[in-house]
């Protein structure tokens, strides 16, 4: 594990608005048990700045297509299971997973307004 300051000082060095889809690995179709330790995105805090975020990772978009489906949740954080004393005002969570499609959805998703999509989610990943 790298201290904070080497973790710093790798994320200054990275090349700027690299592709993410290349690397988002797909979660295998009916995959159960834990996610943990998959491609995944977590945001929380205000709706403002989890709006800001989804705005940087447009591209992700292209992930719902015939072949694979995002899973996209995006909901209210509530004090139901713990204490949130840190927690802004209204705050929401958003995760993003990518899971492959089964076979009998990917045949029968007739739906052309993914044709683009998919189009640019295979080249994305060549």
């Amino acid at each position: 594990m790298a201290r904070k300051a080497e973790a710093i000082q790798h994320w200054r060095s990275l090349e700027s608005d690299q592709p993410i889809l290349r690397h988002f690995t797909p979660i295998p179709y009916k995959a159960s048990g834990s996610k943990y330790g998959t491609c995944g995105i977590r945001i929380d805090g205000s709706p403002q700045f989890v709006d800001a975020v989804l705005s940087r990772l447009q591209d992700l978009i292209d992930g719902e297509n015939h072949a694979t489906r995002l899973e996209l949740s995006r909901r209210s954080v509530t004090s139901e299971f713990k204490a949130m004393p840190n927690a802004v005002q209204d705050s929401e969570v958003c995760y993003i997973r990518l899971h492959m499609r089964g076979g009998q959805a990917a045949t029968l998703l007739f739906d052309r307004s993914l044709d683009d999509a998919t189009e640019r989610f295979a080249k994305a990943q060549s």
